[in-house]
């Protein structure tokens, strides 16, 4: 009878497993944090792209793809004044992660003002990857709002 007890009373003391679930989650409806009716929190972001020094031939197209933008390149718009291209992009997903690669006629470049390097996941990052001496990357921008 003590072993009964005992077995009684360590099954109710190690609960449910590491790592499980306490309750099965919801399927289909609203994602967590969001309340029917509420908005989503965006962010907007300027990309800017110069010429690097010494390089004196414009390019034709300047553009920027990503996540936030399904992969189809935005184009960039020419600033004489700032002697720039840029582009302001509104409705970003807040509160997470983008990749992105600014291309210069249709080629992947460089952009010093990201917010680091990641390695390029699925189809659309290969094929706008950066080659660097870690391998592949691809330009990360953190989408963080309030």
């Amino acid at each position: 009878m003590l072993g009964y007890f005992r077995n009684l009373f360590e099954s109710g003391v190690r609960g449910p497993r590491k790592g499980g679930p306490l309750m099965p989650e919801p399927r289909g409806e609203s994602r967590p944090g969001l309340d029917r009716g509420q908005r989503q929190q965006t962010f907007t972001k300027v990309f800017r792209y110069r010429l690097p020094d010494g390089q004196m031939a414009e390019p034709a197209t300047v553009e920027v793809v990503g996540s936030f933008t399904h992969w189809h390149p935005v184009t960039l718009s020419r600033d004489g004044k700032l002697d720039s291209w840029h582009v302001m992009l509104h409705h970003i997903p807040g509160n997470r992660t983008h990749h992105y690669m600014l291309l210069v006629d249709g080629k992947p470049t460089y952009d010093a003002t990201c917010d680091g390097l990641a390695v390029p996941h699925g189809f659309h990052e290969e094929q706008y990857q950066l080659i660097t001496d870690k391998g592949g990357r691809v330009p990360m921008l953190f989408a963080q709002t309030r």
